[in-house]
């Protein structure tokens, strides 16, 4: 079992960064992979990055390559993502996953999630 805290969310100016955090609590969570979701509103919940346990292996979508930043370190029990380059496109809740298995961009594939962060980007 594992439970998911988001933290790191606000408003920004577009062009501006954030950094966002999810604190994980349980004993294996650096055997998870874990994943940023996004769910702006009037829209269907997207996928925004993920990492694999070991920090290895990080996939991100078309819209953030580049802008965003995803990483963790599995001594803190933690997982970030640096957003840079903010768009208004940006805004939205952001949510923390964690699965079991191997990494993957499929949002039901996750099987923890967090309560989300709202964050919220201003032109």
């Amino acid at each position: 079992q594992v439970q998911l805290v988001e933290s790191g969310g606000g408003l920004v100016q577009a062009g501006g960064s954030l950094r966002l955090s999810c604190a994980a609590s349980g004993r294996t969570f650096s055997s998870y992979a874990m994943g940023w979701f996004r769910q702006a509103p009037g829209k269907e919940r997207e996928f925004v990055a993920a990492i694999s346990w070991s920090g290895g292996n990080t996939y991100y979508a078309d819209s953030v390559k580049g802008r965003f930043t995803i990483s963790r370190d599995n001594a803190k029990k933690a997982v970030y993502l640096q957003m840079n380059s903010l768009e208004p496109e940006d805004t939205a809740i952001y949510y923390c996953a964690a699965r079991e298995m191997g990494v993957t961009r499929v949002i039901n594939a996750y099987d923890y999630w967090g309560q989300g962060t709202q964050v919220t980007v201003s032109s």
